[in-house]
């Protein structure tokens, strides 16, 4: 079993994996478009997080764990308390690109559009909801900081997430 990981998951899996390579989503775009309400921010001052929306053309660059059969019973109820905490996000079965492998079926978590803490606000917007936010894992900046450092040691370069940093930092420092 894979699953692709382009948020948090690139960073702190949470479950064991055998394999760990770089991979590509078709048709999908990683960006802020969740409102945080349990882990970033709270249901009186949201966060937002990182969410996969269905845009044609878009290619997101995230990474492909592979669970051993072994684990996979206990890897999918860990995803599933983690990821679907409050149906913002829907489970998929994916192809995605695996580098040095191919195409492979993966379990991916996207968001459901329809959600209520779907959202879809400019990068100005999200910096300043990401510079103050915090929820039950912490503030808001740092998952940004952490999945930005994440992309920049594997060699990903994602233009939002780098201007949203930079712009984070300037509020933040303010």
């Amino acid at each position: 079993m894979w699953v692709f990981g382009y948020g948090s998951l690139l960073w702190s899996p949470g479950f064991p994996f055998v394999e760990q390579r770089a991979a590509t989503l078709s048709g999908y775009r990683r960006s802020f478009s969740m409102r945080s309400i349990h882990h970033r921010g709270t249901v009186e001052d949201p966060g937002l997080v990182l969410a996969l929306d269905v845009k044609e053309q878009a290619v997101c660059e995230g990474v492909a764990f592979l669970v051993a059969p072994e684990h996979q019973a206990e890897t999918l109820e860990y995803l599933r308390e983690r990821e679907l905490i409050s149906s913002a996000y829907i489970e998929k079965i994916l192809i995605i690109d695996v580098k040095g492998i191919g195409r492979v079926e993966s379990v991916v978590y996207v968001i459901d559009e329809m959600h209520d803490q779907y959202c879809d606000l400019s990068l100005n917007e999200q910096a300043n909801i990401i510079a103050h936010a915090v929820g039950g894992r912490g503030p808001n900046w740092e998952y940004l900081r952490n999945t930005v450092n994440f992309l920049n040691d594997s060699k990903i370069y994602d233009a939002d997430l780098q201007w949203l940093e930079g712009e984070v930092t300037k509020i933040r420092s303010q």
